[in-house]
């Protein structure tokens, strides 16, 4: 009776954690300065390069913190969101440049950190009409090695290069929208904007 129960139990649990999508774990975060931090602890306990930390928060000529200061954290995908976002790239970018590549990535990564836009990789990649591969299923085809290094790149990146959040081949898609916005650099048949 107690062997049933449990395994009723143990299949009630299951069904409700499978049934429930996860959330994302690469949510734009920020982190409250404690006595006793630097740029390298901090850095250290959340896995990225002092560097990109402080390039993140403007300081790269400065390796001072303060107590009480907040500082902004990388986006630190986890495996799904990063497979998610490979294939992404490779759907969006494919037949680019791997600077193409990394800089359609980067467009997600910025999106993420963007009050405009959803704080998850998941949510920025399925927000509405944004993203053709969404749309067409070209998003669930694997992607390349080199879309794979291209992510992984663009999030070692992040930090230096906050501007770019729009990108379109103005070949295919017209937008009197993205048309009005600053471009910030022109890469292969892609328009990077802010």
């Amino acid at each position: 009776m107690l062997k049933k129960m449990s395994m009723s139990v143990l299949t009630a649990v299951c069904f409700i954690a499978f049934s429930f999508p996860a959330q994302s774990s690469a949510q734009a975060k920020t982190y409250t300065v404690q006595e006793g931090d630097s740029f390298y602890t901090i850095a250290k306990q959340i896995g990225v390069s002092a560097d990109q930390l402080q390039a993140m928060n403007d300081r790269a000529n400065s390796e001072e913190v303060y107590p009480g200061e907040v500082l902004k954290l990388p986006v630190v995908p986890s495996a799904s969101e990063k497979d998610l976002l490979n294939r992404l790239v490779e759907a969006e970018a494919k037949g680019e440049s791997y600077a193409g590549k990394v800089a359609v990535a980067t467009v997600v990564l910025n999106r993420v950190e963007s009050d405009r836009f959803p704080d998850s990789i998941y949510n920025v990649i399925h927000d509405g009409y944004q993203f053709s591969p969404v749309l067409n299923g070209s998003i669930n085809e694997p992607a390349s090695q080199e879309s794979k290094d291209a992510v992984e790149e663009a999030v070692n990146y992040q930090g230096y290069d906050r501007d770019s959040i729009f990108f379109y081949n103005p070949d295919k898609a017209e937008s009197s929208y993205l048309s009005s916005q600053e471009e910030t650099t022109v890469i292969g048949n892609h328009v990077f904007l802010k």
